[in-house]
């Protein structure tokens, strides 16, 4: 599309750039050694393993996005189901991921390594739903058929900040209940009935009327650290989901990983994804000045250059940059993109930011465009993507702020870098 565009760029890109230095940001470490035994742990607990039926069909929805070892967790609470009599079984609770079919879905989750043969239990996927509840409003919450006809329901997820909005309860298990397990069809309707800035109200509404008519048994919250370690498993029974999981996002906004500095002329990811983050690089990191909450850091050019394989061409989030390559939107898939776009009803998200040849060409266009900058003297940071933060790329210009951040070592010397290449 567009290999035949030439972009005339006054004085062009010819100029030096800021060499880079690598820096170690140290994080606290909670990693949990033995994920499967502290997910059999939790279900042992006497509200959690009193809730299990032998005998009982039971449906455990697992989502879309990339968590620390899911296939551990999803293995070891199929197995403490089985022990139990029960008949556990496996669905995508993904919303519109994988453009809403059931095939990628389905893919998707294989790419996690939940699979009968790794798990123990068989995947059931439809993008069939049953309604429910229909709210005071009018809108109907949505539910995959093939949960609803189990005789119980388990969620299993990642409890963290969410990509666009704030709340006691962001992304987790009632996110999942509520957007995920409701399909393409349910989450185009609530996000079609509410702005997402009201999220954080409109889901845990939705859910507490959806408990009341579903035979939900509990959440598995997982919280994860800035290593990208499981560092928290929580089962929690349905009585007590809202102020768990409150408790959980709470704890993994304290846990999650940051780029330590507030005001950054240039941040440059080198990958984005929706295993890493469900906006594909995640504004709790990389700040959105768009949106309330998401100011820091303060960020005044972001370039993007490349698609995990992972993402199956779903470039969700390519948008919040100002520029891309050529070799990132040569790899959207874009049906897939836009069903993500559409069902979120903020179209936004599928603007194209200008495209460049490579990756140097890319950082120097976003160099040349800064407003009363040298470019050499630019704060300039690198990051593999928005879950590897614990070695960065920064600019000399960055230097004087990490001698004076305790949490911040200088790891190499400055040097000039590829931007056509990864570094990490």
């Amino acid at each position: 599309m567009f290999d035949n565009v030439q972009i005339n760029i006054p004085g062009g890109l010819d100029f030096e750039v800021p060499k880079m230095v690598k820096v170690k940001q140290n994080f606290e470490n909670h990693k949990i050694d033995d994920v499967a035994l502290a997910v059999k742990n939790e279900i042992n607990k006497p509200a959690i393993i009193n809730s299990i039926k032998a005998g009982a069909s039971i449906a455990i929805g697992v989502g879309s996005r990339g968590v620390a070892n899911i296939d551990i967790a999803v293995k070891s609470l199929v197995s403490c189901l089985k022990e139990l009599g029960a008949k556990p079984f496996i669905f995508p609770a993904m919303g519109s991921h994988g453009g809403g079919t059931v095939e990628n879905q389905t893919a998707l989750l294989a790419g996690y390594g939940v699979t009968e043969e790794k798990v123990g239990a068989e995947v059931r996927a439809t993008m069939d739903t049953v309604v429910p509840v229909v709210l005071e409003d009018g809108t109907k919450v949505h539910m995959d058929k093939f949960a609803y006809e189990a005789d119980g329901v388990i969620l299993i997820n990642r409890v963290k900040p969410h990509t666009n909005f704030r709340g006691s309860i962001e992304s987790g298990v009632v996110k999942m209940m509520t957007i995920g397990m409701g399909k393409i069809n349910g989450a185009s309707e609530l996000h079609g009935s509410y702005p997402m800035s009201i999220f954080g109200t409109k889901l845990p509404n939705a859910a507490k009327h959806l408990l009341q008519k579903i035979n939900f048994l509990f959440g598995v919250g997982l919280v994860e650290d800035a290593y990208d370690n499981t560092a928290i498993i929580e089962a929690i029974p349905a009585e007590k989901l809202f102020e768990k999981e409150a408790n959980l996002q709470t704890m993994a906004k304290k846990l999650m990983g940051k780029i330590c500095f507030d005001q950054i002329d240039v941040l440059i990811i080198d990958e984005i994804g929706k295993e890493i983050s469900g906006g594909g690089c995640d504004p709790n990191i990389t700040g959105n000045k768009n949106e309330p909450g998401f100011e820091k850091p303060n960020v005044s050019k972001l370039v993007l250059l490349d698609l995990t394989d992972k993402t199956k061409g779903n470039a969700t989030g390519f948008a919040s940059a100002d520029v891309i390559t050529k070799k990132l939107f040569d790899k959207i898939d874009f049906p897939t993109t836009y069903a993500n776009v559409v069902a979120s009803s903020k179209l936004e998200g599928g603007k194209i930011p200008i495209p460049m040849a490579d990756g140097d060409k890319a950082v120097r266009l976003a160099l040349k465009t800064l407003n009363g900058i040298d470019p050499v003297n630019a704060r300039v940071v690198r990051i593999k993507n928005t879950l590897k933060l614990a070695e960065i790329y920064v600019s000399e210009a960055m230097l004087d702020d990490v001698n004076k951040n305790s949490m911040l070592e200088v790891i190499s010397s400055a040097a000039e870098m590829s931007f056509n290449s990864s570094q990490f």
